[in-house]
């Protein structure tokens, strides 16, 4: 029983493998003897109806605007590409390489190049320099018997106790006295200052 399932199943799966084999025979046959195939099917004609404004009549033919695929010419023009051919480069340069570079022209001014001359800036004289400093320190007030207001004066090392109109230190006159300023005259340099109260 197993031999004869056994050889019924080699005889389908034979018989499968020659139709297969006698279909691909078939097919080379053909493709050898320049079986005909089915040609493509004809580019439809693009037509686009005339813009007058007007609305065309039913029926009227439109102009067509483009060619159908059978209407081109594929084959090569020589004459065109022995021309071509025929050209030589006559440039200055290789362009197929990026170290020959053309040559660099620099052009000649035309006319001589003028400075711009611009008027100077009236500045006019420096400003005078500003006084010296009075070089004194008011540190204090004291009030005589007469009632007259004394001030504290302090120079360096040297204390002095003036009144108004008093020249202390042989330069510096005392104008007037409260009891926290004092208002001091350089002598020499025609300078008045007021000086506040210093604290220590």
């Amino acid at each position: 029983m197993k031999l004869g399932t056994e050889n019924k199943k080699q005889v389908i799966a034979a018989a499968c493998l020659g139709v297969v084999a006698l279909i691909a025979i078939i097919y080379v046959i053909s493709q050898l003897t320049g079986g005909s195939s089915p040609a493509p099917p004809p580019a439809p004609v693009i037509t686009v109806a005339p813009t007058t404004g007007t609305t065309a009549p039913v029926g009227k033919a439109a102009h067509p605007i483009a060619t159908t695929n059978g209407e081109l010419d594929p084959t090569l023009k020589m004459d065109a590409m022995l021309t071509t051919e025929a050209l030589e480069y006559s440039g200055g340069r290789n362009i197929f390489s990026r170290d020959s570079a053309p040559p660099i022209v620099v052009q000649k001014p035309i006319a001589p190049v003028h400075p711009v001359e611009t008027a100077p800036i009236q500045t006019g004289p420096p400003p005078p320099p500003p006084p010296p400093s009075i070089e004194l320190k008011f540190f204090g007030t004291f009030t005589r018997k007469d009632g007259v207001l004394h001030a504290y004066l302090l120079h360096g090392d040297d204390v002095f106790l003036a009144a108004p109109g008093d020249i202390v230190n042989r330069r510096y006159r005392v104008v007037a006295i409260t009891q926290n300023t004092i208002k001091i005259e350089d002598i020499p340099n025609n300078n008045t200052q007021t000086l506040p109260l210093a604290s220590f």
